[in-house]
């Protein structure tokens, strides 16, 4: 990851250079779709520092994180991350009969 412009002033990083992009194939739209919109309504905690897109398509869910510097990226992520395996979680063990992962 590379920083290609910054704050004279701050030093701090004017653009979102910082990047990553994560595809989970649920092999079924349905189920990423239940899980997109248990995620969607999660915004993210400083918008002005991290953008966040989310779609599903062809059973997969695709996130992609933008932010102003790598520990925020990696926060973001992280969290993310964690409420992605709580929402798999809780589908494979009550969404019985629907999920075939």
């Amino acid at each position: 990851m590379e920083i290609l412009a910054t704050d004279s002033t701050t030093n701090a990083p004017t653009k979102w250079d910082f990047r990553c992009n994560l595809e989970v194939d649920y092999e079924s739209d349905e189920i990423a779709q239940m899980v997109y919109s248990a995620l969607v309504v999660d915004k993210e905690l400083q918008p002005d520092k991290v953008k966040r897109k989310m779609s599903v398509s062809n059973g997969k869910l695709y996130v992609d994180f933008e932010a102003v510097e790598a520990r925020f990226l990696r926060a973001s992520y992280s969290a993310f991350v964690d409420i992605l395996t709580l929402a798999t979680k809780t589908i494979e063990e009550f969404g019985q009969g629907i999920i075939t992962l």
